[in-house]
């Protein structure tokens, strides 16, 4: 049946979405059509500046020209092949990730399609160690899968799956006594992100992750690091790690390293803990198939070649000067580090500022009732930015309004 205007229209296409898809994500904000750079269209043609890039996936923007040349050249040729054989650009793709994270000789990569399966690659990784105890910190998300889930600390997104894996604890995170404490010799492994996007944007110490290995290694336990939102360029260094100087024992990557196509990761470090997994231990169909290999070719590509390192480092600290700048009564502060940032409220204003953002023509995350999260593509530039900061006084005003 050829659809009306009616139902092909915005609210006709959400009435469809609640029609056909499982609401697990309850009804979508908006249905959007295209997208250029860091802007995008709804299908009534509305144009908004994206400052969630797809949750911190979309690292080069909408219909960026590499990594449009890069898939549509991969997928003529090839786009899936399985496990069973390999292509050029999954091994460059691997031999990639390990330069530039500075892996040692004996280092390898195993590729899935997401950050929760690249975090259950590293849960069994974990368990060739013999023990099973892991250690996860309060406030972390690891993500949605029943193992993933059970590192991730929120109750709400435990409890009605409950009972997952056992012999996982969560203790508080930045506290290097707590986790000290919590390591014995039956912890397999520490899991931990660098910054913790869904908690508002809460930065590690260097020190804490410095302690951290030290802990683990005293321990003969695994240091996991969680880089599937912070990692390929999100914090301004190829992997929020990176600034404590510390070399993990494995990392997991997604999000940014496919610009946009599913893409997981696990990367381990050194032959004794690339040796843990073994063939036949683990697997995926689609992981790190030819098309999104090329794709995350083009993704690290772009990001060196054009200097996109430095450049998220200085517009995410114009970002937080800006903000800050406002001195406005209503804002305590802004959290984070590159292009992964919370601007933290003195009141619950959070969901009323995102829906007057949204109206205005802005995308943004209300990762908390009082913390505004802005992920947006790496590529933004400060007078994009600009234009956000100069709303958000009005945007506050608003949501003040609005809110009981």
């Amino acid at each position: 049946m050829t659809p009306t205007a009616s139902t092909d229209s915005q609210q006709g296409l959400l009435d469809r979405y609640t029609h056909s898809l499982i609401t697990v994500f309850g009804t979508p904000q908006l249905v959007l059509d295209r997208g250029d750079g860091a802007w995008v269209w709804d299908t009534d043609g509305k144009r908004y500046l994206d400052l969630v890039g797809g949750v911190a996936v979309n690292a080069l923007g909408h219909n960026h020209p590499a990594l449009v040349a890069a898939v549509s050249k991969q997928v003529s040729e090839m786009a899936h092949i399985s496990n069973f054989y390999t292509s050029r650009a999954q091994i460059e793709l691997a031999e990639r990730i390990l330069k530039i994270a500075d892996a040692p000789t004996g280092s390898g990569v195993f590729f899935g399609n997401s950050g929760a399966e690249a975090i259950e690659a590293a849960i069994k990784l974990s368990r060739r160690t013999g023990r099973t105890g892991i250690i996860a910190a309060e406030g972390a998300f690891h993500g949605r899968t029943t193992g993933a889930l059970a590192l991730t600390h929120k109750a709400a997104y435990r409890e009605p799956f409950a009972p997952l894996i056992p012999d996982v604890s969560h203790v508080p995170y930045n506290d290097v006594e707590a986790l000290r404490a919590a390591v014995t010799e039956a912890t397999a492994a520490v899991v931990l992100e660098p910054v913790q996007g869904e908690a508002g944007a809460i930065v590690a110490d260097p020190a804490y992750l410095r302690a951290a290995r030290e802990i683990t290694t005293a321990a003969g336990a695994l240091l996991v690091i969680d880089e599937v939102q912070t990692g390929i360029g999100r914090t301004g260094d190829w992997f929020g790690y990176q600034e404590s100087g510390i070399v993990p024992d494995a990392v997991t990557l997604a999000k940014g390293l496919g610009g946009g196509l599913p893409i997981g990761a696990l990367v381990t470090f050194g032959p004794e803990v690339s040796g843990l997994l073994t063939a036949g231990q683990h697997g995926s169909t689609f992981g790190g198939n030819p098309l999104v290999a090329a794709a995350g070719l083009s993704v690290l590509d772009t990001i060196a070649g054009h200097g996109l390192l430095a450049h998220v480092t200085e517009v995410g600290d114009h970002l937080a000067r800006a903000v800050t700048a406002l001195d406005h009564p209503e804002v305590e502060g802004v959290r984070g580090r590159g292009l992964l940032r919370a601007i933290v409220l003195r009141s619950d204003l959070s969901p009323a500022i995102a829906t007057g953002a949204r109206e205005a023509g802005f995308l943004v995350n209300p990762v908390a009732s009082n913390a505004i999260r802005l992920i947006p593509p790496l590529t933004i530039t400060r007078d994009e930015l600009d234009l956000f900061v100069a709303a958000l006084p009005s945007l506050i005003a608003s949501a003040k309004e609005s809110t009981p």
